[in-house]
């Protein structure tokens, strides 16, 4: 695309599509590693399918040198093809031949970090969705699965580690300090399951034994002086292991599993078979230099890219459009398995808040698309919340709706079915059908129908006749392409809780008494339906929604009275959350009001009470008691409001929480007293638990900005004996009037300049400071020798920290925040177009503010869609928003 103007790229359909043509039973791959010029040889053993017939052969290829190309040992010339910038086509091919190909590339200019490139001096890959198409010419689609071979030659100096997908089968010693090591993988996969790593890297090993008595050997490799820091995704690593043989009855299937970090990822990780590639930021960790939320994260990532191996690997997706396939099961096992590993409650919370917070607002903005798209221009741009949380959260639908045993049941046959072959999210839920003797037709709306649905609840007792009515009515709002919605099969958990919170055994009119459970799973399938409870003798406050029982909005008929009484009483961990936030996004909302109104902002007397309750009890789950203690962010309050106004949701939080530090100082104080760390630092519950509940209570005081509780947290940075409390104390300094703040990040990077993941988290403190030179602040960061415009997470430490989580100074009335990200996102586009997209997602809820906020959004947008030279991933994220 040139011009003045970007050119639509071609968008392609799930309704287009038709099995491969020719498949790939075997390919061998030579790779002779160079940083400019890497010479890649592949020998295809290919055979046309049953829908082939007559058809050529097409191989996808990008920014490849083509050296030499040869069929069944024919030496083919340029008159024998056609080559041009996405394919190499052979026009006529026999049934079953073999086809050798020799590409030259250059990993070192590769800044898209997609196919082969270098990472701090490494050669490294990342092939999904199409980067393997940038190594070798190959049908690059996950419906062609091979057996992979891989030979690798090397400079011993410079890579004396060699490694590739599977086990390894041979090594040797070259002429001219050169070696060579050969790996196989002998279960066949798709071609964006492709790995290769070759470096200097240093490597921590262990075993781990699995159910059946097989060794397998564990390394994690890592930068040399990065080693001391591997022990954590180690230890991860064999608990997913044990964890995932005691759930799921996953046993690992090869002789080694290696994981990599890496600096340079576009991505968290990569669940390459066997060769898992990481992001360094989800390997990396001990106490001086990583947060509890680091530790939890790497434990929750290095499960997750484990348990691929089945949920993706050994059954992979048919299509793109099946991502969710693989990406929605394998994050609800994630999901289960940090809740098993640490407090369950608060693990249901914050996936819920995530959703919330993001995919709701995509659910709920011009890039709303189905767990299962019906398009794209850009695959890379379909790596979403959507796709990864919603689809999780309908698996979880799936357990709750099957049951414990009946999902095992379901995985089991599904596994079993399916185990090397590319398939359909249609294939997993008919597993779930055939296990279970379950019919889930109108459930399979959920993959095919986009947006949030909403749940209106209404209630009524009968004390007469201890009858209790649940009305409720589904309905989800228009979103593009789809202006009709089917009503959904939707789980709704419930308990009734009477006077003393104690859950009530319910039952339904026309069930035994035997039915009676303390909570109940109402499977609303219509439009409206009412819900009939008997033998309810007082009228109860009903817990909904327990557990986050589906992805939908809630809007019911409780009001604070209610509100607070499940605060304190429910045995729900998310529901009793989930009463709290909802109280406080009910009083925040009206501060905005007020403030809109020119009114003078208060909080309202009954919910700083409320507050303190929570402030008192005796919850002994101290980061469940965090959790209720936070306040909704000022992006989840700016999703309650037809027209955003950043300011005023801004001043209204600010002054919600200085209005319950003042009321609630003595208690806070006391916390945060005794709370203190008592050493040694431990990534338990308990003392994670102690920590977040301390440091909220440090937040809290510092909106109080007086000089002794400054001295709290300049105290807490300088003593400070892991990276959990300095960060959290430099959070609340860099928010403050602290004479002393500009020092205390000085002196900060001072200290931890070497450590490039620490350093992200000063960026990203700085980036969403609320002081009003932000913007100049990160604009001179550009330019730090911190940060660099080529490596993702430094974008995203700055600049998508400022652009998504600074609402305030990105939404500066003068919008020179958005010409801020607008211009980087235009130049990081000639680089990383993956990168790029992401961060032109800022400008996604534009229509949502003030006429002037939108005109000047809008022009930023229509000046990067005018752009030369524009990548398919940010014309799609641009023009659907301009849509």
């Amino acid at each position: 695309m040139s011009g003045d103007a970007a050119v639509a790229p071609r968008a392609t359909l799930l309704a287009d599509y038709r099995p491969a043509d020719f498949l790939v039973d075997r390919v061998r791959l030579e790779f002779d590693l160079d940083e400019h010029s890497t010479r890649v040889r592949s020998v295809m053993q290919i055979r046309r399918s049953p829908t082939g017939a007559g058809r050529p052969l097409e191989l996808d290829g990008q920014q490849l040198e083509l050296d030499y190309l040869a069929l069944d040992d024919g030496v083919l010339g340029p008159g024998d093809y056609e080559l041009d910038a996405n394919r190499l086509r052979l026009a006529d091919v026999p049934d079953v031949f073999l086809l050798e190909v020799v590409t030259h590339i250059d990993p070192q200019n590769n800044t898209s970090l997609e196919g082969l490139y270098r990472s701090s001096g490494n050669f490294c890959t990342q092939c999904e969705a199409e980067g393997f198409r940038r190594i070798t010419f190959y049908p690059d689609r996950p419906d062609v699965l091979a057996v992979f071979t891989v030979k690798l030659v090397g400079d011993v100096k410079s890579c004396p580690v060699l490694l590739s997908n599977g086990n390894l089968v041979g090594r040797g010693v070259l002429d001219g300090g050169r070696h060579w090591a050969e790996w196989h993988d002998p279960f066949p996969k798709p071609s964006y399951l492709f790995a290769l790593v070759a470096g200097d890297l240093g490597c921590i090993e262990d075993e781990f034994v699995t159910q059946s008595g097989r060794r397998v050997v564990l390394s994690v490799y890592a930068e040399h002086h990065n080693i001391d820091k591997c022990g954590h995704a180690m230890a991860s690593l064999k608990k997913a292991m044990r964890w995932d043989e005691e759930v799921y009855g996953r046993e690992y299937d090869l002789d080694r599993y290696m994981i990599v970090a890496v600096d340079d990822f576009n991505m968290g990780a990569m669940e390459n078979k066997g060769l898992n590639i990481f992001n360094s930021k989800y390997v990396l960790a001990k106490p001086e230099t990583a947060t509890d939320r680091d530790f939890r994260y790497i434990e929750g990532v290095i499960g997750h890219e484990y348990f691929h191996n089945w949920s993706g690997n050994r059954v992979t997706c048919r299509d793109w459009f099946q991502l969710s396939l693989k990406e929605g099961f394998t994050i609800f096992r994630d999901q289960q398995f940090s809740a098993d590993m640490g407090s369950a409650g608060v693990k249901r919370i914050e996936d819920v808040d995530v959703l919330r917070t993001h995919q709701f607002r995509e659910d709920g903005g011009p890039m709303a698309h189905p767990v299962r798209p019906d398009a794209y221009l850009e695959i890379n741009n379909f790596y979403t919340v959507t796709v990864y949380n919603k689809g999780a959260e309908i698996v979880r639908m799936l357990y709750h709706t099957v049951g414990g045993q009946g999902f095992r049941r379901g995985t089991d046959l599904y596994f079993s079915r399916h185990d090397g072959q590319a398939v359909t999210t249609d294939d997993f839920v008919r597993a779930m059908e055939d296990a279970n003797g379950v019919e889930l037709e109108q459930f399979r709306l959920w993959y095919s129908q986009a947006g949030t649905p909403q749940l209106i609840i209404k209630r009524e007792h009968d004390a007469a006749t201890g009858v209790f009515r649940l009305d409720v009515t589904q309905r989800c709002p228009p979103t593009p392409n789809q202006t009709e919605k089917s009503p959904l099969h939707i789980p709704i958990a419930v308990a009734l809780l009477d006077e003393t919170g104690r859950a009530l055994p319910a039952r339904l009119d026309g069930e035994p008494a035997s039915a009676a459970a303390e909570t109940r799973v109402l499977l609303l399938r219509q439009p409206h339906e009412t819900f009939v409870f008997i033998d309810v003798p007082v009228a109860p406050v009903p817990s909904l929604l327990r557990g986050f029982s589906a992805p939908v909005t809630l809007q019911t008929d409780l009001g604070d009275e209610a509100l607070c009484f499940l605060m304190a009483h429910d045995t729900d961990p998310f529901a009793r959350w989930d009463a709290a936030q909802g109280l406080a996004r009910k009083h925040m909302l009206g501060m905005v009001d007020r403030r809109r109104a020119g009114e003078p902002l208060t909080l309202d007397s009954g919910f700083i009470d409320a507050f303190g309750a929570v402030l008192a009890s005796d919850t002994p789950d101290r980061a469940f008691l965090a959790l209720m203690l936070e306040l909704p962010s000022e992006t989840l309050l700016a999703e309650s409001m037809a027209e955003i106004d950043p300011q005023a949701v801004h001043e209204a939080r600010r002054c919600a929480r200085r209005a319950l530090a003042r009321a609630h100082r003595a208690r806070l104080q006391a916390h945060y007293e005794t709370l203190a760390d008592p050493g040694p630092y431990g990534t338990d519950p308990a003392s994670v638990g102690r920590r977040s509940l301390r440091n909220l209570c440090l937040s809290y005081l510092m909106e109080l900005d007086d000089e002794s509780v400054w001295q709290l947290a300049l105290t807490q940075l300088a003593d400070a004996g892991n990276m959990t409390d300095a960060i959290a104390a430099l959070t609340t300094l860099s928010n403050s009037e602290c004479p002393r703040r500009v020092d205390a990040l000085a002196e900060f990077y001072r200290r931890w300049r070497d450590e490039p993941l620490v350093i992200d988290k000063w960026l990203s403190i700085q980036a969403c400071s609320r002081h009003s030179d932000t913007l100049d602040v990160v604009r001179s960061l550009t330019g730090h020798e911190a940060f660099s415009i080529r490596n993702p997470n430094k974008v995203r430490a700055l600049l998508g920290a400022f652009a998504s989580g600074n609402p305030l100074c990105f939404h500066r009335a003068d919008g020179a925040g958005y010409r801020l990200i607008g211009g980087y996102v235009r130049e990081i586009d000639r680089l990383n177009p993956q990168v790029a997209a992401r961060l032109a997602g800022a400008f996604s809820q534009w229509r949502r503010y003030d006429e002037t906020r939108r005109e000047l959004m809008r022009a930023e947008l229509e000046t990067t869609l005018r752009a030369s030279s524009l990548s398919p991933d940010v014309f799609e994220i641009v023009s659907k928003t301009l849509a």
